[in-house]
């Protein structure tokens, strides 16, 4: 067994309950498990690793509850930078269909990159586009170099434009091949035991991308294994609830209920047009709600009634969601984000920091179904970052209030991350990965794919 001690923090904050600001706190790591969290001289003074933190805000690691990573490939696309969500996949489909396993891979690196230097020790996925010979398993792979804490989800589109879906006909599925290969993941690679670097959930695109029988059916299979999680988009724009009225005759959180996408083994994807039934049956079954705000901003889809959902009782994440429709992969600019648009809809005092903290923190753990994560205290995972607090943006700010400068103060990165006890940021750098090398792959790639899909030239002034 190995021990890891970080002494002296110049703040502690444990979100615990309630969430402690310890000054020159630290925690006392055992394995891959915090043993003890409080004042550095009340810890063991010896361990065969020491971080010293002086200087430092350190706090659980951030949880990213919805994402794409592939999609870090047609970033600030032409032709998709100022059209809403349906214009925007229909402009995206046909230069997704030429990504590769190459593809995945390497965008999984980008995204998990930039999302672990921003702050996150645990990202979802949901990868539902399978063209050419690309697999979930490269993604899984991306993880374990980064050293990221993993949930990928096997993603699926069923419904192609000639059964009245919206993707085109070869970039779907059919539906004993989705429903085998999703067997196949969780056998190969779920893990469903506390403190698990890696748990594999289930997830058909979206209403207007699957059927009623797959969204059954895969329901079926997770519940069938041990937790096995459920995800999916629901309500995220007017032209969605459009089409599930015209097509189910419901609202698409009605729709999902019917089908049983609904319990505490089920999370949506930016659940933003729903009504005050809606979240009040969200609260009652337990479901949870991945908060896009970025992504919603971008493509004008909304904001998300987040305040009232906390008020009645529905557990809420973060998520920077997909690279395309967000172009960032930054989980704490996310959480900032999220406690400004709040505060646009509801006013100045609507949202406060702490609140937006434990949005990424014990919010998102509760959305993944995880126990072990989100707080700094005995027996949970040891996954917790630390910034530096002398830094140019946080001059003056860091003064009054540190832990309110991490979200009122923009533009910084992580100092040191460390997920399941090991060290993978330190002075602000990943360890053991050549990024400079990956991003000239990734750009690579993603020119090569773009270019057999390029915008019409009617077009190109938009």
């Amino acid at each position: 067994m190995t021990t890891l001690l970080l002494r002296d923090a110049e703040i502690l904050l444990t979100m615990g309950e309630p969430p402690g600001q310890i000054a020159g706190g630290g925690l006392f790591i055992r394995d891959n498990v915090i043993e003890a969290a409080g004042p550095s001289d009340e810890l063991p003074q010896e361990a065969d690793e020491e971080i010293d933190a002086r200087g430092m805000v350190v706090l659980p690691g951030l949880i990213n509850t919805h994402h794409h990573l592939y999609q870090t490939l047609t970033r600030a696309l032409p032709g998709a930078q100022d059209v809403e969500l349906f214009d925007w996949l229909t402009r995206l489909y046909p230069v997704w269909g030429e990504m590769n396993d190459e593809a995945v891979y390497t965008s999984s690196i980008i995204g998990m990159a930039e999302l672990v230097l921003s702050g996150c020790t645990t990202s979802t996925d949901h990868l539902y586009i399978y063209p050419n010979d690309s697999t979930l398993d490269s993604t899984i792979r991306a993880a374990q170099e980064i050293g990221l804490r993993f949930h990928p989800t096997r993603g699926s589109m069923s419904l192609g434009k000639s059964k009245g879906g919206l993707p085109p006909d070869h970039l779907v599925e059919g539906e004993d091949q989705i429903l085998a290969d999703s067997r196949r993941v969780i056998e190969q690679y779920h893990d469903p035991k506390r403190y698990s670097m890696l748990r594999v959930g289930l997830a058909p695109c979206s209403p207007f991308s699957v059927s009623g029988d797959l969204m059954r059916k895969t329901a079926e299979l997770a519940r069938a294994s041990e937790k096995v999680m459920l995800h999916t988009h629901v309500a995220e724009t007017a032209d969605e609830e459009t089409f599930c009225l015209e097509k189910f005759g419901a609202r698409p959180a009605e729709y999902m209920r019917q089908l049983g996408w609904v319990g505490p083994d089920v999370w949506w994807a930016h659940a933003i047009h729903l009504n005050d039934d809606e979240i009040q049956m969200l609260a009652d079954t337990g479901t949870g709600v991945a908060h896009c705000p970025t992504s919603n901003m971008r493509l004008g889809a909304g904001i998300a009634k987040v305040r009232q959902m906390r008020e009645a009782g529905v557990n809420v994440g973060i998520a920077v969601d997909g690279s395309a429709s967000n172009d960032g992969n930054d989980l704490l600019l996310e959480t900032r984000m999220a406690l400004l648009l709040q505060r646009v809809q509801g006013g100045a005092s609507a949202f406060g920091v702490m609140e937006a903290l434990e949005l990424a923190t014990l919010g998102s753990a509760a959305v993944i179904g995880r126990d072990d994560l989100g707080k700094l205290a005995p027996g949970m995972a040891a996954d917790f970052i630390g910034i530096k607090t002398d830094r140019l943006a946080m001059a003056g700010g860091a003064v009054h209030d540190p832990v309110a400068s991490l979200l009122l103060c923009a533009g910084k990165q992580v100092d040191l991350s460390v997920i399941n006890g090991r060290v993978v940021v330190t002075g602000g750098q990943l360890r053991d990965i050549d990024l400079e090398g990956v991003i000239a792959v990734h750009n690579k790639l993603a020119g090569a794919m773009s270019a057999k899909h390029p915008l019409p030239e009617d077009r190109r002034n938009e």
